[in-house]
């Protein structure tokens, strides 16, 4: 596992207590789960994501990533109706390891309390939670 200073946490996403992230586009909501989840997860096996056009309340459980150590459940960070999966995880879920911000999201939302978003920890209210 890697040391907190050589995860990648970008300043243009929001993050949450349970290692997800957020970032918006437009009026959709792209959702992952970060390096720090990514790296304490290790190698990723398996995703488990739900269809398009389910829809979810601010801290649900949405799926599942697996690795060679655990399962983790994953929550949704916000209200809404899933509007896309990354179909590519099917396939390749080690994306989630290599490029979790990008390649390796999960789901885009359209988000159905857009204020839900703003409550989300920026990058340094993530990071000091991390530190305890």
């Amino acid at each position: 596992m890697k040391e907190l200073k050589d995860l990648n946490f970008p300043d243009d996403v929001k993050y949450t207590k349970d290692h997800e992230w957020a970032k918006k586009t437009g009026e959709l909501v792209t959702i992952g789960i970060n390096d720090y989840a990514q790296d304490q997860l290790g190698e990723i096996v398996f995703v488990e994501l739900p269809e398009v056009g389910d829809i979810f309340s601010e801290g649900d459980e949405f799926g599942s990533v697996e690795s060679v150590k655990a399962v983790s459940e994953i929550y949704i960070p916000i209200s809404g109706e899933i509007v896309e999966i990354n179909q590519g995880l099917e396939d390749a879920p080690e994306l989630v390891n290599q490029s979790c911000y990008t390649d390796g999201w999960l789901v885009s939302i359209k988000p159905s309390n857009a204020s839900e978003f703003e409550s989300l920890m920026d990058k340094a209210a993530y990071l000091d939670m991390l530190k305890g």
